[in-house]
């Protein structure tokens, strides 16, 4: 991966953290208007639960070895609260900044994957069986 890349991938990496971050306090202090949200979207104890994967995302992306993991997690949980924008939440106020935000983690975390789409597991797998010798 070129200096470019990897300096390109870290700052939407350190982009999807920042966003991802800000919410954390929100959802782990209980605030009000957190709690409606996800008692709208019939997620009770969601806040928790989806600030606990969210942390977990905002380390991985952190971790040089894990990059792609915290890119994959902050990609589907922000493909979730799109969804949730879509179907239940609205666009209108506050709520649209909220899926304004989802929509550029989820980009900024596919742009990373994207970047480092050869550090993905399976991706890896497969490069690395199509460069055996053949038989």
């Amino acid at each position: 991966m070129t200096k470019a890349a990897k300096t390109t991938s870290w700052v939407f990496q350190i982009i999807a953290v920042i966003i991802m971050g800000q919410t954390l306090a929100f959802k782990f202090s209980g605030h009000p208007t957190t709690l409606a949200i996800f008692e709208e979207i019939n997620m009770p104890y969601g806040h928790i639960i989806i600030g606990v994967l969210e942390l977990a995302a905002c380390i991985l992306l952190l971790m040089p070895q894990s990059i792609v993991y915290g890119a994959t997690l902050g990609a589907g949980l922000m493909t979730g609260a799109i969804i949730g924008h879509i179907t239940e939440l609205g666009w209108e106020g506050e709520r649209g900044q909220l899926g304004l935000l989802a929509i550029a983690t989820l980009v900024s975390c596919n742009i990373v994957l994207f970047i480092r789409r050869k550090d993905i597991p399976l991706i890896k797998g497969i490069l690395s069986e199509s460069n055996l010798p053949k038989d």
